[in-house]
């Protein structure tokens, strides 16, 4: 409740007013910013069951205003909100996506000057399927969420092996990742769009191909294999997911330079 409302103290003759009554008004407590009504009535000797109504009443007050407090400041967040750039590849439907990383570090900050906070508590899996929740709740109190169910995602597989390119537990956290990605979009009603793509400088440039050619995935699968134990390490150092979602310009220098230092066994 706001800091500025005045302190509603109540004269003995309106508590003796409500004083065993089964019918309260919250007009007692309708200024009230903190518990000294029921504290009061606790001093003064008043029933229990005058307390407990007094406090039910009390935290009614409390819950309301919260309420109106989460969506005032949520209105606020939209109206300052960036857009946010899509940032990844997914080379199986050959799309541009967000990135949890790149959602949470664009709204984080203006939610947290909002007095909003985004929370996912531990998801519910079973063998197949995975239930993540997302809660938005503001400073006072007030929680809204959204929850979304998927299945384990077991479909990664490498392109030009056909073999699982991920362990179990790398599924569980692909599944995770995507299903807390997706009911965060949802609760904050945002989405990045076509317009805002990010290819953090990667491209060759305007009128150049924007990944590495077949003839260069073919080049540099046929070195990576070279160093099984270290392919996986190697492309999240590189910042790609697969070979063939390289980028053509400062990523696959930086790829074709990685590899060299491979081979002259340097980390």
């Amino acid at each position: 409740m706001p800091e500025t409302q005045a302190e509603f103290i109540p004269e003995d003759k309106d508590l003796e007013k409500f004083n065993g009554k089964p019918d309260l008004t919250p007009a007692l407590i309708e200024h009230e910013p903190s518990t000294s009504v029921v504290i009061t009535a606790m001093n003064r000797g008043y029933s229990p069951e005058f307390v407990e109504k007094m406090m039910a009443l009390q935290e009614r007050h409390e819950a309301n205003e919260a309420r109106k407090a989460f969506f005032k400041a949520l209105a606020n967040f939209k109206s300052e909100m960036p857009p946010v750039t899509k940032d990844k590849y997914n080379s199986f439907f050959k799309s541009h996506y967000t990135s949890l990383g790149n959602l949470l570090d664009t709204y984080n900050p203006v939610l947290g000057r909002n007095g909003l906070s985004l929370q996912f508590p531990t998801p519910v899996q079973s063998d197949k399927t995975m239930t993540v929740e997302c809660r938005l709740s503001h400073r006072m109190g007030h929680t809204e969420t959204v929850s979304m169910t998927g299945p384990i995602d077991t479909a990664a597989i490498g392109k030009q092996s056909g073999e699982r390119s991920r362990n179990p537990m790398q599924d569980l956290k692909s599944t995770f990742t995507y299903l807390r990605s997706a009911t965060c979009e949802a609760i904050l009603g945002v989405a990045g769009t076509e317009g805002t793509f990010n290819d953090d400088g990667n491209a060759a440039g305007p009128g150049e191909q924007k990944f590495i050619t077949p003839e260069q995935v073919a080049e540099l699968t046929k070195e990576l294999a070279k160093f099984p134990d270290k392919g996986v390490e190697f492309l999240k150092w590189i910042g790609a997911e697969t070979v063939d979602t390289i980028y053509a310009g400062a990523q696959y220098k930086k790829t074709v330079e990685g590899l060299k230092a491979i081979k002259k066994g340097k980390k």
